[in-house]
This record gives structure tokens, C-alpha cells and sequence, in this order.
């Protein structure tokens, strides 16, 4: 599975705005500067994440974006499925049980699949924001 420059860059900019958006709203200016993202592909990252509710935004002087919900509620998986779609390294028609493979009885390729599929979604599911702000705090502190 490749993930999509939106995914890497969406997952940088919610580590930050983790990082920054605890006392005030922050804005894409300054994510775009620390994390090194044009100021106009944030301004569609951000709305696809606040259309899924993952940030929210304050306008006016004083606005910018923060998180929408706690970083221990957010996964990884969460964020990667707003801005990537799904998550299937390897699509397979003999997994998905409504007969779309007609060999599905006899293959067990499809167990190979499957397996990616779920190992991959068990890591994105399990791994939080918050375990990734936190390490992110660690580095820069050092």
C-alpha cells in the first residue's frame, strides 16, 4: 500500500495542529511553515477533514483550526480514511462474500489478501493521534 502525498501531509499537519492548537486556534500559515505545506493544498486538506469532522475552524483575527474531537478519540485510521478513501492494499473480489470470484471456494490467495488487509487496518485503527503527538513532543524536546 503507497499512501498519497494528502495522506502524509494531512497526518503532519494534524500532528501539529495537536501540538499547537491546545490554548488557541491555529492557523495554516503557521502549519504550513513548520511542516513545510503550500498554505492552498492545507486550505483542502482541512476541508475534507472538518467535513468529517476531525478539525473544526474560528473565524476572524484570532481564528484558525483545532482539533474536532479529543487526540485519544482520533486514530490513524480515521484520518487516513478521510483523505484516502479506502485502505485495501490488495482488492479481491473472493473476499468480500457476495460471489463477485467464481473460483472463490477453491482459492486461498484470498487468505493472503485478506490478512494484509486486516493487519493494515489493525495497526491504523490502534495507533492514536495522541501516542503520535506525544513521540513528537519526545523528539523535539532532545
Amino acid at each position: 500500500m503507497k499512501l498519497s502525498t494528502r495522506a502524509k501531509y494531512g497526518l503532519k499537519a494534524l500532528i501539529d495542529l495537536g501540538l499547537y492548537s491546545e490554548k488557541e486556534a491555529v492557523s495554516l500559515q503557521s502549519i504550513a511553515g513548520r511542516q513545510n505545506i503550500s498554505v492552498s493544498y492545507l486550505e483542502q486538506l482541512m476541508a475534507l477533514l472538518k467535513k468529517a469532522g476531525l478539525v473544526k475552524s474560528v473565524r476572524g483575527a484570532a481564528g484558525g483550526y483545532f482539533l474536532g474531537r479529543p487526540v485519544e478519540e482520533i486514530s490513524v485510521g480515521d484520518i487516513l480514511r478521510v483523505l484516502e478513501g479506502g485502505l485495501e492494499a490488495a482488492s479481491c473480489p473472493g473476499t468480500e462474500g457476495d460471489g463477485g470470484c467464481q473460483g472463490s471456494d477453491l482459492c486461498v490467495a484470498k487468505l493472503v489478501w485478506k490478512r494484509i488487509n486486516d493487519s493494515i487496518t489493525d495497526a491504523v485503527d490502534t495507533l492514536m493521534l495522541s501516542e503520535l503527538i506525544e513521540e513528537s513532543r519526545r523528539i523535539h524536546e532532545k
